[in-house]
């Protein structure tokens, strides 16, 4: 019987960050403008969105109307709006 050795290298992924800093009561500090039509499928499948700004996250709460917005993803916004 022959003896076989295997070597195991580890990849390494890109580092993703969320805004994970929350108001008192767990409620982002920010909303951010997505895609609608990705919006269920993240909130559903755990997929990660690109918001407007270019942070990536998994939608996990819906903003209300009032709610504070993301100050660049509000800036590219009004900039792809026609007036």
């Amino acid at each position: 019987m022959e003896h076989v050795t295997t070597t195991t290298k580890t990849i390494e992924r890109p580092d993703i960050r969320e805004d994970t800093s929350t108001t008192d009561n767990d409620t982002p500090k920010f909303f951010h403008y997505v895609k609608k039509d990705h919006i269920l499928d993240s909130a559903v499948n755990g997929k990660y969105v690109v918001a407007l700004c270019g942070e990536t996250f998994p939608v996990t709460k819906q903003a209300k109307p009032g709610s504070p917005v993301c100050p660049d993803c509000e800036r590219v916004y009004k900039g792809l709006r026609r007036k």
